[in-house]
């Protein structure tokens, strides 16, 4: 009897879990970013940020070295990035979406901001994980 119940508690707990497909994450995926490019495209830099784990093992490898943080790479990018003029207009092209293992994939990909100031190009290698039911990146690596 205790199996049995057992057995009836796993498969409920398996009925309440959505299990999305490959393909249904890799376009929730591709949504966060949509919604950073126009973010971006905006100035809207905290609203850029949303696609990012707000922790402060956040992690991003640029040209100046290892950033630690959300709000160390907010701050950065602030600065960097400071008005419309500076932040552009935002495209991605994304090269390949893998699955690295339940949860987390990677996305390889390019992108261009087209600014007043100067174009800017450039290549990125990021990592999605799902965290409280949400795609996050917690790890940017970008030159």
């Amino acid at each position: 009897m205790n199996k049995l119940i057992y057995l009836v508690c796993i498969l409920a707990v398996m009925s309440c879990t959505k299990q999305t497909t490959e393909k249904e994450d890799k376009e929730t995926i591709l949504s966060v970013m949509k919604l950073q490019e126009k973010a971006w495209s905006n100035n809207d830099l905290e609203g850029f940020m949303k696609g990012y784990w707000k922790s402060d093992s956040l992690k991003f490898y640029g040209s100046k070295g290892l950033t630690l943080g959300w709000q160390q790479t907010l701050d950065n990018y602030k600065k960097g990035y400071p008005t419309k003029d500076h932040s552009g207009t935002l495209n991605f092209k994304i090269n390949d979406i893998s699955k690295i293992e339940e949860n987390s994939y990677w996305v390889m990909g390019e992108y261009h901001l087209t600014r007043k100031v100067d174009d800017a190009d450039g290549v990125f290698m990021i990592i999605f994980k799902k965290i409280n039911g949400e795609w996050k990146i917690v790890a940017d690596t970008s030159s």
